[in-house]
């Protein structure tokens, strides 16, 4: 998996994904307590991480690819912001358990069992009362050619968002819905995602 996506940042002008953050996350930010320690699962090139250092959190990310780990910190040098971007398994990553205030996942597309193993380490690792934002690609994405996988059973709906979430985890918010993506040239266009919002529990 890290060698498809350094490829696929490899072979990207600039950043697939483009340098600015996703909509839903600007959105919903408000809503992580400040200051706080945030974390980034599968950031990719860095562009939420980078943002959220920019809005004064101290920020976290991971990614399976060293090239995108590698065009993260240079993002964040150029902005002139603090990054710990770290070049990690996910399958293998083991989080201290509640070490972060806040989680963002976007747009991280994991094979069925990964993708729940991950999610419980997500929950592990946030403190009572932490938020989690996330936004992911919903099965009737394959209708669209906005970006995301094309293998079904890596595109999440609601109540398997729910399942993953449903110990430790209070929903605040869960959505299935069109958008318009506009995220360089990996993200552009007309799109069906799932969003999901929820507060650690104590």
């Amino acid at each position: 998996m890290s060698s498809f996506w350094d490829q696929n940042y490899s072979q990207a002008e600039g950043y697939k994904y483009g340098e600015t953050p996703n909509a839903f996350l600007v959105q919903e930010a408000h809503r992580l307590a400040r200051p706080g320690c945030v974390l980034v699962p599968g950031d990719g090139e860095g562009r939420n991480g980078v943002w959220l250092a920019e809005q004064g959190f101290e920020v976290h990310t991971l990614d399976g690819s060293g090239v995108g780990v590698a065009k993260a910190r240079a993002l964040a040098e150029r902005r002139g912001v603090s990054l710990d971007a770290q070049q990690v398994d996910l399958a293998e990553w083991e989080p201290a358990p509640a070490g972060f205030r806040g989680a963002a996942i976007i747009y991280l597309h994991l094979p069925p069992a990964l993708r729940v193993a991950v999610h419980h380490k997500v929950v592990r690792a946030l403190q009572p009362g932490g938020i989690l934002i996330l936004e992911t690609f919903h099965p009737r994405q394959l209708e669209f050619h906005s970006g995301g996988p094309k293998d079904p059973d890596m595109l999440y709906t609601l109540d398997m968002l729910r399942t993953d979430f449903a110990d430790g985890m209070e929903e605040l918010l869960g959505q299935e819905c069109d958008t318009t993506l506009t995220e360089g040239a990996g993200h552009e266009g007309h799109a069906f995602v799932t969003r999901w919002i929820g507060r650690r529990l104590a």
